[in-house]
């Protein structure tokens, strides 16, 4: 089964390419690498919800917190968005079955009492496994930041390595 099919399974089909929100490409390919630009969870043109991620009470000013596992369905939300900003530097002939992630960054708008980020970046992680197989398995950091672009709780990039599968 391959990786169109794998999502299809999941509910799910790669979505268009997030547009930019300044002055920078959503992916860029040298040789047979792709780097993503940080992808947020923007469904249909809109971030999903804002916040910061943690546990317990809200900040005095009254800021909602973003649920931890909210948070790590939001980090698959932009590992999907990744994966079609990989999709958009494929060439004539690529698919999805040709990537093989290499590198996962993830960062985490976090509460200061926060320090669950390899958790909520699993999400994403989770994702790619589920759609790449043995292909999503990679390397990565989660870190924690203050904010995040538009308040978003979570943004996700990656490294990818495309392969020919007549190699």
């Amino acid at each position: 089964m391959g990786a169109l099919e794998r999502l299809a399974e999941l509910g799910l089909e790669l979505p268009d390419v997030v547009p930019p929100l300044a002055a920078y490409q959503p992916a860029v390919r040298a040789g047979d690498v792709v780097w993503t630009s940080g992808q947020l969870p923007i469904r249909d043109g809109s971030l999903v919800t804002t916040g910061k991620v943690g546990d317990g009470v809200p900040d005095p000013q009254g800021a909602a917190l973003v649920p931890p596992g909210e948070a790590a369905e939001l980090a698959r939300l932009c590992a999907l968005n990744a994966l079609a900003a990989v999709a958009s530097q494929l060439r004539d002939g690529e698919t999805l079955d040709d990537v093989r992630v290499v590198k996962v960054v993830g960062f985490v708008a976090s509460d200061p009492a926060f320090t669950g980020q390899p958790a909520v970046v699993n999400g994403a992680s989770a994702l790619l496994g589920e759609v790449l197989g043995e292909a999503g398995t990679h390397a990565r950091s989660a870190v924690g930041v203050a904010v995040l672009p538009l308040d978003a709780p979570v943004e996700v990039e990656l490294q990818a390595l495309v392969t020919s599968r007549d190699r």
